[in-house]
């Protein structure tokens, strides 16, 4: 099979920038040829001697250019960094981020950070946002193609974004840990990374929703442990997924079964007692029904495998096989709510959400509280799981913007309760979003023009 050209070869000359750690990273200027996959694409690739690099150690960096749905060319800075992070097991691992700049700021202007983790859900490659976001990827149905709309409503803000690669080289959805060594790694790579100017004082926020809530959410209970020098003040996990086991037995059979099938045909690659219960247990077409997956993009598998029961891919009832104690540990074991957020976060949660249950949500938002955090809980009544992302943009980055600008949480609470349908300034913020939206899909600059400003 022929691959398609990159804008890396691995025998591009190279021009080296002073070093962001031990190394001397690379750079690749930008060149105007449609992406590679990741999987055969050398900037992806780990370097020798990672162990010795400490995590968010810039490997290479390129330039490159963005498109909205790959096509409409996009007037903004953005910069690709391949950094060293770590894995779930606590080995060094390569990742990759891009980094979107402001259009314009004051000299020595130390302004903040947001790590905002696009909804991946999937395991194929064209579906990162590292290649879904760039001018020439073929990623049809990749969810993080939609929200480069709210990617740019983050730069409208006057904000640098990281937008990390948070399921890994292998987009493993749904493990443990990984997702927030990314994150936090990928906003230290781009403190690293002399160009970009972004201070290592800046205050950052973290913003992700439903799989991107999810990353977001191990990012911030992760945070304390693995990055305490980031001055991370704050973190909005939209829809954040809570308890796979539950989701995974909720939807399995229903509008959405191809998104329980995409995590486990990823958790298979690292967990090998799961991998054998599989290999024992699955039928011979179930079996052709999970390598397929793999490939999919994230639309394209809900769209193939709505209403798909797992136990028509099994030789016992499917009861049977989530009873199994090496299935049970599996779950157990990917499950947020075993470390405290040490930063205040703000929990987004539709109750009439078809794809993630409010109760779990709920218990996650218990826990955390219950746990020493400073929660701010926005449960809202009246919308659904695909409506309430851009509904609740206003208020969440208001938030944000409280959270940088020191603001007792307090004073957000009252605000939040309101449901984002009852509520007037969302439909400012919605007005403003959609002006946002249109200078992408015309290929527009983005310049300044907050939607937290709308947000009373």
């Amino acid at each position: 099979m022929a691959h398609e050209e990159s804008d890396i070869s691995i025998h591009d000359e190279e021009r080296s920038l002073p070093a962001e750690g031990p190394i001397d990273a690379p750079h690749h200027d930008l060149i105007g040829r449609r992406p590679l996959l990741p999987r055969v694409d050398p900037f992806y690739e780990p370097v020798d001697g990672m162990a010795d690099l400490a995590p968010g150690t810039v490997l290479r960096s390129r330039d490159v250019g963005l498109a909205f749905l790959g096509v409409i060319p996009q007037r903004i800075a953005a910069v690709q960094l391949s950094y060293r992070t770590t894995d779930m097991n606590g080995e060094p691992m390569a990742a990759v981020t891009t980094v979107l700049s402001p259009s314009s700021r004051a000299p020595g202007e130390v302004y903040p950070i947001v790590s905002y983790q696009c909804a991946i859900d999937a395991i194929a490659g064209r579906c990162f946002p590292s290649y879904a976001l760039r001018r020439g990827s073929k990623a049809l149905g990749a969810l993080p193609q939609f929200e480069f709309l709210l990617i740019a409503a983050l730069l409208a803000e006057g904000w640098a974004v990281s937008v990390p690669d948070h399921e890994g080289p292998r987009g493993l959805w749904g493990l443990p840990r990984e997702p927030g060594y990314c994150v936090l790694d990928g906003i230290r790579a781009a403190m690293n990374h002399a160009p970009l100017n972004v201070d290592n004082s800046a205050p950052v926020g973290l913003w992700g929703y439903s799989g991107g809530g999810l990353a977001s959410a191990w990012a911030a209970e992760m945070f304390a442990e693995y990055a305490p020098e980031l001055d991370v003040v704050g973190a909005v996990l939209g829809s954040p997924v809570g308890d796979l086991g539950k989701t995974y037995e909720r939807l399995n059979g229903s509008f959405f079964s191809g998104l329980p099938a995409l995590v486990v045909g990823a958790l298979t690659h690292v967990y090998p007692e799961l991998q054998r219960v599989i290999e024992t247990h699955a039928t011979a077409e179930g079996k052709k029904s999970l390598a397929r997956l793999q490939k999919m993009t994230t639309v394209e598998a809900v769209v193939r495998f709505m209403f798909t029961d797992m136990a028509s891919m099994l030789d016992r009832p499917l009861a049977e096989i989530l009873a199994l104690p090496e299935v049970r540990e599996v779950f157990d074991s990917i499950r947020l709510g075993r470390s405290t957020p040490a930063m205040p976060v703000l929990i987004v949660q539709a109750v009439n959400d078809r794809i993630m249950s409010v109760d779990d949500i709920d218990e996650l938002a218990r826990r955390y509280s219950e746990g020493g955090a400073s929660v701010t809980y926005h449960r809202d009544r009246f919308s659904e799981h695909m409506l309430l992302h851009p509904m609740s943009a206003p208020m969440a980055l208001r938030w944000l913007q409280d959270r940088f600008d020191g603001r007792p949480v307090r004073e957000n609470r009252l605000r939040t309760t309101w449901p984002t349908l009852l509520n007037p300034s969302t439909y400012q913020g919605m007005a403003r979003l959609v002006a946002i939206s249109a200078k992408v899909v015309g290929g527009r600059a983005i310049a300044r023009a907050p939607l937290s400003e709308f947000d009373r």
